[in-house]
């Protein structure tokens, strides 16, 4: 069977559930999360994240006033922390410019936000997908490993985040919340059905192709 971005996005739901996607009490711990689990896991990241809730109760200001020094020591768990305090601070100084007003920020920037975001130290695409996904209510197709080799299954290969990123988008229909809930359910899927090697066969999406427009 064919099944369009819509209908793959359906078919996830129905069959798994709504997951609530991204795990996290504001905005500015889904920031945090999303840098700290940049070539890690989510398990090395929760003890980061309880350490900059301890020191800062996660408040923006506070956060940006951490030198990288005092960062450091604090994410030390989810590894490559040296580069991780840049880009945390990198991406608060840019936050601060706008007073850490999320809705302000959309509404100035608009279409360069994606281009603002990749213009940061040590913010990628995947990282500035998930960030207008997750903070800025944006509908964006968030092309991780886990979706690629999803894609790879249903008969779109690709080799890097970028050809996945040019080959499929989301439909106008999707809204922000719906691009945040297909994230969580690719992930998701990915964990049951994408690890090991004969475990695909018996997913709920074998045989299933993908209709490109």
């Amino acid at each position: 069977m064919q099944l369009t971005m819509r209908q793959l996005y359906q078919t996830m739901y129905q069959q798994m559930g709504p997951q609530g996607w991204w795990p996290a009490d504001s905005k500015w711990e889904i920031i945090l999360g999303a840098i700290l689990v940049q070539n890690t896991n989510w398990r090395n990241v929760v003890p980061a994240l309880n350490q900059l809730k301890t020191a800062t109760n996660l408040e923006p200001a506070r956060l940006h006033a951490l030198s990288t020094t005092e960062l450091e020591p604090l994410i030390h768990s989810s590894g490559f922390y040296h580069n991780k305090s840049k880009a945390i601070s990198a991406v608060f100084t840019w936050l601060a410019q706008f007073n850490y007003d999320l809705t302000a920020i959309k509404q100035a920037r608009n279409h360069q936000l994606r281009h603002d975001l990749l213009s940061l130290r040590g913010i990628g695409a995947e990282t500035a997908d998930v960030l207008l996904v997750y903070i800025f209510d944006v509908p964006t197709f968030v092309a991780d490993n886990y979706a690629r080799r999803l894609f790879t299954h249903l008969g779109l290969p690709s080799t890097n985040y970028q050809q996945l990123y040019r080959q499929v988008s989301l439909t106008p229909d999707f809204t922000a919340a719906d691009a945040q809930e297909f994230h969580g359910l690719i992930d998701e899927f990915g964990k049951v059905y994408l690890q090991a090697a004969t475990a695909w066969q018996d997913s709920f999406l074998v045989g299933a192709t993908f209709a490109q427009k």
